[in-house]
């Protein structure tokens, strides 16, 4: 039998800001190291603490580059096909102290995409 409880406050254990970048300009997104220097900054004014970042490019120049950083509070992650001028951005946290939307915006704002689609989820108990 499954039972609600009603009375237990609901608890954010996690935030979480995703979304897809339209327009980038290849040459940026095809800039692993450019990707990489974003994503720490951005971890640094989300109030992240990165663990670690790891990188990779896939097909050349009109391939694409996959940035991950594992931070205490969770990851943020850069995917993105320069041919197609698109990156999609995904940023998890855990914990009050950290700000995902800071990152995320921080990052589209370096890709600087003619469009963009941004979605939110809380991850609460």
């Amino acid at each position: 039998m499954i039972t609600a409880c009603v009375d237990k406050e609901k608890q954010i254990v996690g935030k979480h800001v995703y979304g897809n970048l339209y327009g980038c300009d290849p040459k940026l997104i095809n800039d692993e190291s450019f990707l990489k220097s974003i994503v720490i900054e951005a971890a640094k004014l989300a109030r992240m603490t990165i663990w670690d970042t790891r990188t990779w490019k896939f097909g050349g120049e009109k391939g694409g580059v996959s940035v991950m950083a594992l931070v205490l509070e969770s990851h943020i992650a850069i995917h993105t096909w320069s041919e197609l001028g698109y990156a999609t951005v995904d940023v998890f946290t855990c914990g009050a102290k950290s700000d995902p939307e800071l990152a995320f915006d921080y990052i589209a704002s370096k890709l600087n995409p003619k469009n963009l689609v941004k979605h939110f989820a809380d991850r609460s108990s």
